[in-house]
């Protein structure tokens, strides 16, 4: 039977560090100089025109397509055909784009996505005219025809399947720091809510969290999405959702990624909860039986050498008698994980890729370290990491797709290995 201790009792078997005095973050924001985040930026640039004029452009993109086709394969009037074709595929992109909100599907610039989601289609279309002249008959109208609607299959589970098939996953971890024979500790890790209004999606978090009765709950960054966080309403949303999780020993968050968790309107969100938001902090709980635990948690810059000397003087001042967990946003400080020999490294930030390819694998990671640690469980020496899938999605213009990437929520069962 777990421990069912009274929040009185917790929080006078706890230690916490001294609030830190260095919670500047550097001026340089990694993310924001990265590639991605420079071209998200660029296919935002549609949002700032009128509806009439993104229809223009669209139709335009289409009409350039049909015309690269006539130059490639001499064919006009199948040209032709393929820029009508063209234009009703993505006149159904931009329907469905519309239809989204209203659904409470997502709640993205549709006219971003509009032409994020148009470049593959146009890419493949050029592909096609490539190899066309070695096609006999119409065999290229019928592969650019599979393409697309293979496309627009690939859009209805991106936005309206996958990023709701949210699951719990189950990790074992061991540890020598536990005595012999005493029960497990269950850990809850949320990463990655990005939330921009609550749907179904949410909902599903809590009942999880219902379901998985952890001894404690940790998030790990990014509660807003990108787009939506500076809007009082996903704020006001984010902290009636995170009032809602409880834990017998308690819920732990940290920061996520600068441009996304700004400090100015999400530290706030935690003011008056009962959760312990740790900004480069630790905590050690009694959980009963010998049970002792360490959370230690980190706001994030992703400015790797600026992180890592603040862990590895986070590390020197928490305890090393008891089980550590790090709880930081991204997996990017693994090594140093490694090195100070923490027992659990729990992040998200990745998203997995958020939209993985057959053989392919991610497409993008946002993270410095690359496909190095994308997701799912890693083990070396005594330091466990999991990169979570998250929940959420990206920001700006980015479609809110999931594909071959579901959103998780993960539950740990840390035992004892008897060292």
């Amino acid at each position: 039977m777990r421990n069912q201790a009274s929040e009185e009792q917790i929080m006078q078997n706890s230690t916490l560090t001294k609030e830190p005095t260095e919670l500047n973050e550097p001026a340089l924001d990694i993310l924001e100089e990265g590639l991605l985040h420079k071209v998200m930026l660029l296919f935002h640039l549609p949002t700032r025109l009128p509806a009439m004029l993104v229809v223009l452009l669209a139709l335009v993109l289409a009409g350039l397509a049909g015309a690269a086709w006539s130059l490639i394969t001499n064919d006009g009037p199948m040209a032709q055909l393929v820029a009508v074709l063209l234009v009703l595929f993505m006149a159904a992109d931009m329907t469905l784009l519309l239809t989204l909100p209203q659904q409470k599907v997502s709640f993205g610039p549709w006219k971003a996505q509009l032409f994020v989601l148009a470049a593959p289609r146009l890419a493949a279309t050029l592909g096609v005219a490539l190899i066309a002249p070695w096609l006999n008959g119409n065999w290229s109208l019928w592969l650019f025809l599979a393409i697309q609607v293979f496309g627009t299959a690939a859009f209805i589970r991106g936005y309206f399947i996958e990023p709701f098939k949210l699951k719990l996953t189950a990790v074992m971890a061991f540890t020598d720091r536990l005595p012999l024979g005493t029960e497990p500790i269950k850990v809850l890790h949320i990463s990655d809510l990005h939330v921009e209004r609550l749907t179904q999606r949410e909902a599903r978090v809590l009942e999880l969290a219902r379901e998985a009765k952890p001894d404690l709950i940790v998030i790990s960054g990014d509660y807003v999405n990108l787009s939506y966080n500076r809007d009082p309403e996903t704020l006001r949303q984010v902290r009636h959702l995170l009032s809602q999780l409880s834990a017998p020993y308690g819920v732990f968050a940290t920061l996520g990624s600068p441009p996304v968790d700004l400090r100015e309107t999400v530290v706030p969100i935690f003011d008056g909860l009962n959760i312990t938001l740790l900004r480069h902090g630790w905590q050690q709980l009694n959980l009963g039986n010998g049970r002792r635990f360490t959370v230690m948690g980190m706001d994030c810059s992703h400015d790797l050498p600026v992180d890592a000397g603040r862990l590895a003087r986070l590390v020197a001042a928490a305890p090393h008698d008891a089980p550590q967990l790090l709880v930081y946003h991204s997996p990017e400080l693994m090594t140093e994980a490694i090195e100070h020999q923490i027992d659990l490294y729990v992040c998200g930030h990745t998203h997995g890729g958020q939209v993985r390819l057959p053989l392919i694998g991610p497409i993008f990671t946002s993270s410095q370290l690359g496909r190095r640690f994308v997701m799912g469980l890693y083990r070396y020496g005594r330091t466990t990491l999991y990169v979570s899938r998250g929940i959420g999605l990206e920001g700006l213009s980015a479609p809110r797709v999931r594909f071959l990437c579901p959103p998780e929520m993960t539950l740990f069962t840390i035992m004892s290995n008897g060292g």
